[in-house]
């Protein structure tokens, strides 16, 4: 038995795991930027930056030396019971760098944690319960979490029931249109159904409309730069909040700082996790001071929420992406791959739509492009032979047919063309 299958034979004994693939898992010994090497020391491409999480690369020096230098001070006190320095310093970070007029954040430790405290936020606030959701979307695991997703495939029936007062409109997406209309002809339907679904779907009690400005989990799905313009006036008419879930698109993922920045739109509340510190736990519930001010002694805690090693982390996390410009390297190699992709796209017929920001890109495999009918089979066994060949990649969407590139944003070029030969020779064979 080799390293490999003893470490697989342990967790298999002792982890309690839902893990998406019965293929024979990587098991990581180390990684820098953005290769990973197995304990067999085989390497790896990686793009899929652990689901969209390292973003300036695996083991970045300097958000390693600034969480060793404060674990050395102080790994933890809590930061809801004592003032932490690097917490609040991080705090007025997210200040400087989010949309204005967000200038408060409560922390947790994951995405969902982040949702969560949105949702309570939005309703403590408003003084309303019922909250908007998209179809396809994702926005955590939790039971609240989860009560605002949209994908029938993650609200499994043995694990609800789930948290009433959600209402669900239609996503925009394109490739899959609902309405079965073309952009821009379409007169962004999908946008202004909202306010149907307010009209005659809710008791006008709703408190927020939550959405991914690139839905991730759904299939990497960037809306038309017009929609969340049109979604923001009618939010605005019924004095309803929008809750931006940026807990995969933000830092620089999309090309810009945080992914609606691309619709000239200023969210109430922004939820912030995985690319926030390189892969060190923590989450942000960025929000208005007014909204942020809502919440009384009492109503809502993280032990470790804040954590002071995390934060530091943070810190450095963002001074590399800013400095290193690395939002507009990102949105110059996602370019890059985008064009390489849709020349594909012209050869491989089983290409039915490729899109994305920066390097946030999903290739949806269909077996016809004209009944643009799911390939997920193909879609499974394409990311499974691609672990093989050394290439890490995602696969999912809301179909079940979306290849998802996710690289950490200091991939080279010379990487990202050794991706793309291996990724084009597996979909010839598909």
């Amino acid at each position: 038995m080799g390293k490999a299958d003893e470490v697989v034979k342990k967790a298999d004994k002792h982890l309690i795991t839902s893990m998406l693939t019965k293929m024979q898992p990587v098991v990581i010994a180390e990684a820098k930027g953005a290769v990973i090497k197995d304990v067999n020391g085989k390497e790896y491409i990686d793009c899929f930056a652990g689901i969209s999480v390292v973003n300036v690369g695996h083991g970045q020096q300097e958000v390693v030396d600034a969480a060793i230098k404060q674990a050395r001070k102080l790994v933890h006190a809590c930061s809801y019971v004592y003032y932490i320095p690097p917490t609040i310093k991080l705090a007025e970070k997210l200040a400087e760098v989010t949309p204005s007029p967000l200038q408060k954040t409560f922390f947790g430790n994951s995405g969902a944690e982040a949702v969560e405290c949105a949702i309570k936020l939005a309703r403590k606030y408003t003084k309303k319960s019922e909250l908007i959701a998209l179809m396809c979307s994702f926005h955590g695991r939790t039971l609240g979490t989860l009560s605002i997703t949209g994908q029938a495939g993650r609200r499994k029936y043995d694990m609800g029931p789930y948290v009433p007062g959600v209402a669900f409109t239609y996503p925009p997406y394109c490739y899959r249109c609902p309405f079965e209309q073309e952009y821009p002809s379409c007169d962004l339907l999908c946008a202004r159904t909202v306010r149907d679904v307010i009209e005659y779907v809710t008791s006008k009690g709703v408190a927020a409309f939550i959405a991914e400005p690139v839905m991730g989990e759904g299939g990497i799905i960037p809306p038309p730069p017009e929609y969340f313009k049109i979604v923001k006036k009618i939010l605005d008419e019924y004095n309803i909040l929008f809750i931006a879930d940026e807990v995969q698109s933000g830092f620089g993922r999309t090309g810009k700082l945080f992914a609606i920045e691309h619709y000239d739109v200023k969210p109430d509340i922004m939820t912030l996790a995985k690319g926030i510190a390189d892969g060190f736990p923590i989450s942000a519930c960025t929000t208005r001071p007014d909204i942020g001010d809502s919440f009384e002694p009492g109503d809502h805690l993280s032990t470790f929420g804040g954590n002071p090693v995390s934060a530091a982390a943070a810190l450095a996390n963002i001074e590399v992406l800013l400095r290193d410009k690395l939002s507009e390297k990102a949105a110059e190699k996602g370019r890059y791959i985008m064009k390489r992709l849709n020349e594909m796209k012209e050869d491989h017929k089983i290409i039915g739509d490729v899109r994305g920001k920066g390097l946030m890109i999903g290739i949806e495999l269909v077996r016809d492009r004209e009944r643009k009918t799911p390939a997920k089979d193909e879609t499974t066994k394409i990311r499974d032979l691609a672990r093989e060949e050394g290439l890490l990649i995602g696969a999912g969407g809301a179909k079940g047919c979306t290849l998802r590139l996710q690289p950490p944003l200091v991939i080279e070029k010379e990487q990202i063309d050794k991706a793309l030969s291996i990724l084009e020779r597996l979909i010839k064979k598909a």
